[in-house]
């Protein structure tokens, strides 16, 4: 009672996955960098921090093991009772964190889908900070996408003894360039397609100093996420405004 009083509501839902990172990480990377993120911002601007969360999509590396892939159907149920959960126990303002790159459609479809029927709290979507402007150079080119220099630089700062640096050489991460399509269009095989090994970039290569800036930066973010959305008077007000309205859409004004 005392933590959601004093959080005035907000809390964190840090969200990560279960799922290959080359051959140098765990499978837990998103999760555990995510979570080390979220309550280092919330040791800077207080919010209750929810437990491990790693239901999400990743169909795209069922082939890898180690992979825990959810239905889509379960993912949606068990986020949105997830979410009714919190703020049944106070927290009506849900800042979920991402820490995945294949949740990034999932999770602002999830938030507009809390317009279909009414609510008495408010879902916000974090995306994740793979890298920022400036801090240490990098040594790779190329795309680095998962499990790269950037990831593997974070998780050196934020899990040294989990990185195994020495190993992610074994494997290449290279873009395998396998369909020929327009950028406007998109498939769901792309990434297999690309990145076969479910290895993108070049973890060989970072440091620990890239991880330290990436992820202070990343936890800035989170933070300047939980001040707004403390201050965030005008969502839950327009939303049950919309959820009113959308009950007699022909009376609607034109």
């Amino acid at each position: 009672r005392a933590a959601i009083q004093q959080a005035k509501g907000t809390c964190l839902l840090p969200f990560g996955i279960l799922e290959k990172h080359g051959p140098h990480l765990p499978l837990g990377t998103d999760l555990l960098n995510v979570r080390f993120a979220a309550l280092h911002a919330a040791e800077q601007e207080f919010a209750v921090v929810f437990p491990e969360y790693y239901f999400g999509q990743i169909f795209e590396a069922k082939h890898e093991p180690g992979t825990v892939a959810y239905s889509m159907e379960l993912q949606l149920k068990l986020l949105q009772e997830t979410t009714d959960e919190m703020a049944r126990n106070g927290c009506k303002k849900v800042v979920i964190v991402n820490g995945h790159g294949g949740n990034e459609h999932l999770l602002p479809y999830f938030a507009q889908a809390q317009m279909a029927g009414p609510k008495d709290y408010v879902v916000y979507v974090l995306d994740g900070a793979r890298s920022r402007p400036g801090g240490p150079a990098k040594k790779s080119a190329g795309v680095d996408y998962h499990a790269g220099e950037n990831e593997t630089s974070n998780t050196l700062y934020t899990h040294p003894e989990l990185t195994h640096i020495d190993r992610a050489g074994r494997e290449s991460g290279a873009d395998q360039k396998r369909q020929n399509l327009p950028d406007f269009l998109y498939t769901g095989i792309w990434w297999y397609a690309r990145f076969p090994q479910h290895y993108s970039g070049d973890g060989s290569v970072a440091t620990k100093p890239l991880g330290e800036w990436n992820v202070q930066g990343w936890i800035s973010t989170i933070v300047e996420a939980i001040r707004a959305v403390k201050a965030d008077d005008a969502s839950l007000r327009i939303q049950n405004e919309f959820y009113e309205k959308s009950k007699h859409p022909l009376d609607t004004p034109q």
